[in-house]
């Protein structure tokens, strides 16, 4: 496959995604950079690390912004992606891996909460054969 289908089929996936489906990919998009960043922290590659943190914090911010606070679980969520945050600037500074660690176990946390939620409503609306 070429970049360019490649491009194109990235495109396509999240043009066509649901809203949850969307949210599962900043889920994992933010996962992939966290990772990256360690990576890039253990390799003295500050710069990179940097790019890499800022990119999860945008992703954070975006999950932070379109959060329905009028929700009980958006309330509890909220402080939780604020912490996230704040995890991730200290890791940043200090290239602090255990606060990078740790966000990431908070992002997975969710990632997979997430996508149990997908696929039990999946199943609910298409019957035993959905997958997630």
């Amino acid at each position: 496959m070429s970049y360019q289908q490649y491009e194109a089929y990235k495109n396509n996936s999240v043009n066509t995604a649901s809203p949850g489906e969307l949210t599962l990919m900043l889920y994992n998009g933010c996962l992939k950079f966290l990772k990256q960043a360690k990576k890039n922290i253990n390799e003295s590659d500050f710069e990179k690390k940097n790019v890499n943190i800022q990119k999860a914090q945008n992703i954070i911010n975006e999950l932070m912004v379109t959060l329905n606070q009028d929700t009980d679980i958006g309330k509890q969520m909220l402080p939780i992606y604020d912490y996230i945050n704040y995890s991730l600037m200290q890791a940043n500074v200090k290239n602090d891996i255990s606060k990078l660690e740790e966000a990431y176990g908070l992002v997975e946390e969710f990632r997979d909460s997430w996508k149990e939620v997908l696929k039990q409503t999946r199943q609910q609306k298409y019957g035993d054969g959905a997958r997630v």
